[in-house]
């Protein structure tokens, strides 16, 4: 082509494209920095998508090389099929750090550090199940389109399809646990049953959702464990979410006292209490006796608070300030009450001779012992 010999004209080939696509990689750059001066999104851009989009450039140029200056008939179509597959790959790996980059950019952008992000909590649980199932959509048609670059996989495709039927029924037993819980965490996204954040009760256990998965769901419980559930646990067992529509939570605090305790004293003394704490949100107070029975009162309290960790807070405070109140108080304590009684004596009667039995005391007595102790007369004739 050049004259210069057919690997040395391969060589220089190579340079002019590998040089031009150095050039339009540098050209992207400049691109992305000008903009990046007045938007951020411009720097994670490029930062998520340099490698791929370089390695791709590459590849570019390696097969417009190989397709003007490519000295070797005989291995020609071998390295055509690699071109083509690291192509499909690099192309796969682009498309997914985009779809990445641009959804969870609309991820960061659902803020969930204020107080009202019930919207924003939906949208990002949304968004980021999303992003997984993208990705993992590119992944296999991506995976698709290396497979049918080989003929042996495209003359099998009509004998493939004949047998699809019976290979669905197959992979659908063997994988319908996996299908379930990729269905239940799809559900569980776009049903709004359950956001990221929310606040939940799971297996008797109190934490945060911390992650939703097309499989599995991660709770982070109030201990810094991890609580890992497949997704179909929350599609089928019944479970507390107390953030479903707000934050706000109503929580009690239980006394059992003595029956001197005075509730407006009590009540009195609970107003000054959630008045120098700020874990209160003033929504809620109230005082009640609800019981009366077994030798004591019990006093409910019901206070409010903005979400469920500071609710637990408020409660631990307001039970510790009475619990030092009560102790000032002193009459209010519980008490055990027992009375101790002395029984009189009780004179014991004098015995009787005159007590009637089976056979003495009365004439019916004497009748029957008459009938054992009485004569006998014996026959003429035993005399």
């Amino acid at each position: 082509m050049l004259g210069l010999g057919p690997w040395l004209d391969l060589a220089v080939v190579t340079a002019v494209a590998l040089l031009g696509a150095a050039v339009l990689a540098v050209v992207v750059a400049l691109v992305l920095r000008a903009f990046a001066r007045h938007r951020s999104w411009p720097q994670a851009l490029a930062s998520t998508a340099r490698h791929p989009f370089r390695l791709l450039l590459v590849l570019i140029a390696l097969w417009t090389a190989f397709g003007i200056a490519w000295p070797d008939p005989g291995t020609e179509g071998l390295v055509a099929h690699a071109l083509v597959i690291a192509t499909i790959a690099v192309s796969a790996w682009l498309i997914g750090a985009l779809a990445s980059f641009a959804l969870g950019t609309a991820v960061s952008g659902q803020r969930v550090d204020v107080r009202d992000n019930l919207v924003a909590r939906r949208r990002r649980t949304q968004l980021n199940l999303l992003r997984r199932l993208v990705i993992a959509v590119v992944a296999v048609l991506g995976a698709g389109a290396v497979l049918l670059t080989f003929p042996g996989v495209q003359a099998l495709g009509a004998s493939v399809l004949a047998s699809a039927g019976v290979a669905g029924i197959v992979l659908g037993v063997a994988a319908q646990s996996t299908l379930a819980n990729v269905f239940a965490g799809i559900q569980l996204a776009f049903s709004d049953a359950l956001r990221v954040d929310d606040v939940v009760i799971v297996e008797d256990e109190w934490g945060r959702i911390e992650e939703i998965t097309l499989t599995y769901v991660v709770v982070h419980l109030w201990d810094d464990r991890r609580l890992v559930l497949p997704s179909t646990y929350f599609a089928t067992t019944p479970f507390q979410n107390w953030t479903r529509r707000s934050s706000e939570l109503l929580g009690s605090v239980e006394f059992d006292l003595d029956w001197r305790v005075s509730p407006a004293a009590m009540r009195a003394e609970l107003d000054r209490i959630l008045e120098r704490t700020d874990l209160w949100d003033g929504r809620t107070k109230v005082l009640q006796v609800t019981d009366a029975v077994g030798g004591v009162v019990r006093i409910r309290i019901l206070v409010t608070a903005v979400d469920a960790p500071t609710l637990f807070d408020l409660r631990c405070f307001v039970r510790e300030e009475l619990v030092e109140w009560l102790h000032e108080q002193r009459a209010a304590l519980p008490l055990q009450r027992v009375q101790l009684v002395d029984e009189p004596e009780t004179p014991r009667a004098a015995p009787s001779d005159d007590r009637p039995g089976l056979f003495t005391g009365d004439v019916a007595a004497q009748v029957r012992a008459g009938q054992f102790t009485g004569s006998i007369t014996m026959p003429e004739g035993e005399r």
